[in-house]
């Protein structure tokens, strides 16, 4: 099993910054790919961002050039700097890893106008 732990979420203003980590434990070495997922009030959940074992990213094209995932394999965390939030980045924000389709609890951001 594994098991993720998010942090990071909060309330900004638009044009801020926030950082969230996600650190998994467990059996952590069965881990390849990470990413971050969103799901807004009333739409489906959305990719962010995604890295390989590799470090090879993806990006949705809503986020390109705002948001950065990076990863630490010695901790076994993953990281997402947002950076320009916009108030439609609101939601709630869900660290994926691969091994088993783990999901984590889910950490809020909201961005005010």
């Amino acid at each position: 099993q594994v098991q993720l732990v998010e942090s990071g979420g909060g309330l900004v203003q638009a044009g801020g910054s926030l950082r969230l980590s996600c650190a998994a434990s467990g059996s952590r070495f069965r881990i390849n790919s990470m990413g971050w997922y969103r799901q807004a009030p009333g739409k489906q959940r959305e990719l962010v961002a995604h890295i390989s074992g590799g470090g090879i990213t993806t990006y949705a094209d809503s986020v390109k050039g705002r948001f950065t995932i990076s990863r630490d394999n010695a901790k076994s965390t993953v990281y997402l700097q947002m950076n320009s939030l916009k108030p439609e980045d609101t939601a709630v924000y869900y660290c994926w890893v691969d091994y088993n389709n783990y999901w984590g609890q889910g950490t809020q951001v909201t961005v005010s106008s």
